[in-house]
């Protein structure tokens, strides 16, 4: 059985996506209040995402296991999910670093394994990629209707801030080709049999490359550029 899990790094908790509605101008609190349910839902959905295509491909482990659902309770780890990314926030790090309950997947009942495992990978960071753009939408709609609803509106606009960010975070992130992420499964999929096992046996050290990787900032140097690729079109589209 693999297990799939998510990482998320590299999350500026203060960013400026919109000259009228910067986010420097929050106090940690309400900064915690706007990040907690774009978090949450970028979390869930990805790790919905992953057991839904397994169970398309032929896999229901997810399901049985009551992973296919959109209550955040079934799929947050409370250290890797709350108290970790919450502790990096109050500290105002600079980024948020976590980690979710892994969804399993029983490779052997997929259709086609090696290759539906591509499927089965690939599907959380698409996932984060369609939510980036639907909080885009939120966003832009928010703000429309921010004189008349202020209330109301000026917190969605940074919820869509922040949903847009962290979402694009995620997907860059768990694109990276390191074993146990996303695009380390991607790759071990293409990759012909014995150069694919060869490559799966970086897994058990993901973590700690990825970490080292971190903390030498290499990691911030290689998909800054990256995330502020895929950022820029949507703050282009949003720019009020």
């Amino acid at each position: 059985m693999v297990y799939l899990r998510w990482c998320a790094w590299g999350v500026v908790i203060r960013p400026r996506l919109s000259d009228n509605f910067p986010m420097q101008q929050l106090s940690t609190i309400q900064t915690v209040a706007i990040w907690a349910l774009p978090v949450l839902f970028a979390i869930t959905v990805h790790e919905v995402a992953h057991g839904w295509m397994a169970k398309k491909l032929g896999d229901k482990t997810a399901m049985m296991l009551g992973r296919l659902t959109l209550n955040p309770l079934k799929h947050i780890d409370p250290i890797g999910t709350i108290v970790l990314p919450l502790m990096l926030v109050v500290l105002q790090t600079g980024f948020v670093f976590g980690w979710a309950k892994p969804v399993p997947v029983t490779v052997e009942n997929l259709r086609r394994p090696k290759q539906d495992m591509v499927w089965v990978a690939l599907a959380g960071p698409l996932s984060n990629g369609l939510m980036a753009i639907l909080w885009a939408i939120v966003m832009t709609a928010a703000a429309l209707y921010h004189t008349a609803i202020p209330m109301i509106a000026e917190p969605l606009v940074y919820m869509g801030q922040a949903g847009m960010l962290i979402n694009v975070v995620l997907m860059v992130l768990n694109l990276v080709p390191i074993p146990p992420l996303d695009g380390g499964r991607i790759v071990t999929g293409l990759l012909p049999g014995r150069l694919a096992w060869q490559f799966s046996r970086i897994e058990p050290y993901g973590f700690l490359i990825l970490i080292a990787l971190l903390a030498s900032g290499i990691l911030g140097d290689l998909l800054g550029p990256i995330i502020k690729g895929v950022i820029d079109p949507l703050y282009t589209l949003v720019r009020f």
